[in-house]
């Protein structure tokens, strides 16, 4: 009798299938790709530039809400009162809830779909918008108006959010400027440097993107864990940015005594303003380059025009604005 018929017998088996549908599926989808690329990318200009004429055409001329003055003159050609004409305002809402910000990220998540799409907006219309400065020193407004309301929106986003954590009130599904504890708005430029749109969006703003990126980027570190099977074992561990690390050390201190401390909330402000400046200048909005500064007011700083001092309407004098906003 064999020792070995009993023995287990292994065998490799191979399944799969073959369709000669594949080959025309392939071309087609190859060919439709380019094609829906080229009717996509006018359709996603069109829809910007519509989304973009009804902001403007519904701004503002006066209103109410901490952030609604801003816009009344910023965007006409109006002479800018603040240090940059970058209008950028967040104010800390007075009570605040403990523990809500434990799942504002949940909450939070429409809007960050809706803002994936329309990011993609900005970043097609910025680029067209650069060809069309390069040609004719000129920003189409439509697409201005698109591209600092998808700013704004961003903006309110983050305050509720993340970025700041400065209020509890659901920011709203609009482009336009509303009533809301956080705002933001660029003046309209009437005309561009033709030849800084080649450079300014990545050469000139290398010194503040390398601040900023220590500002928002994470943090982390690389040591050696010993050695296995003859090699050098390493590890590596990320943390949170500096911007993350002070919203959270306000998140902790809110949930534990339910205050938002003033000078936390006026750095965070401070940072926000520097990466939102620099944002704007990236994306072609104006030619000013923005100052290395950390503004840590609610509200702009204003500065006095050439004439004398000047009472921005909404904003107060400038002993009211240096006042720390009321939190109980």
């Amino acid at each position: 009798m064999n020792a070995d018929a009993d023995a287990p017998v292994w065998v490799d088996l191979q399944a799969g299938a073959r369709s000669d549908l594949l080959g025309p599926i392939g071309i087609t989808l190859l060919v439709a790709g380019p094609i829906a690329l080229v009717l996509g990318i006018p359709l996603l200009l069109l829809g910007t530039a519509g989304l973009g004429r009804d902001i403007d055409a519904a701004r503002p001329g006066t209103g109410q809400g901490p952030g609604a003055a801003l816009v009344g003159n910023a965007g006409r050609g109006q002479a800018p009162f603040s240090v940059y004409p970058h209008r950028f305002a967040g104010v800390l809402e007075g009570r605040l809830s403990r523990g809500l910000w434990l799942v504002k990220w949940l909450l939070a998540v429409p809007h960050y779909l809706v803002l994936a799409l329309l990011w993609v907006g900005l970043v097609v219309s910025t680029i067209a918008a650069g060809v069309a400065i390069l040609f004719t020193g000129r920003y189409p407004r439509s697409w201005f108006c698109y591209n600092v309301g998808v700013l704004r929106w961003s903006w309110r986003v983050g305050f509720y959010g993340y970025s700041v954590l400065g209020t509890d009130r659901y920011p709203p599904f609009t482009l336009a400027s509303t009533d809301y504890p956080a705002d933001l708005d660029v003046a309209y430029p009437q005309r561009l440097s033709r030849g800084l749109v080649l450079v300014k969006w990545w050469l000139l703003a290398i010194p503040h993107l390398l601040i900023i990126g220590i500002f928002t980027s994470g943090t982390g570190a690389t040591w050696n864990s010993g050695w296995k099977e003859g090699s050098e074992f390493s590890s590596n561990i990320w943390g949170p940015s500096l911007l993350g690390m002070l919203v959270l050390v306000a998140a902790v201190l809110l949930l534990f005594t339910g205050r938002y401390w003033h000078g936390l909330f006026a750095l965070i402000m401070g940072v926000n303003r520097w990466v939102y400046r620099i944002s704007a200048y990236v994306l072609l909005m104006r030619d000013e380059y923005p100052p290395f500064r950390l503004d840590q007011d609610p509200l702009d700083p204003i500065v006095a025009p050439p004439d004398g001092p000047r009472e921005v309407p909404g904003n107060g004098t400038p002993e009211e604005r240096n006042q720390p906003p009321v939190s109980t």
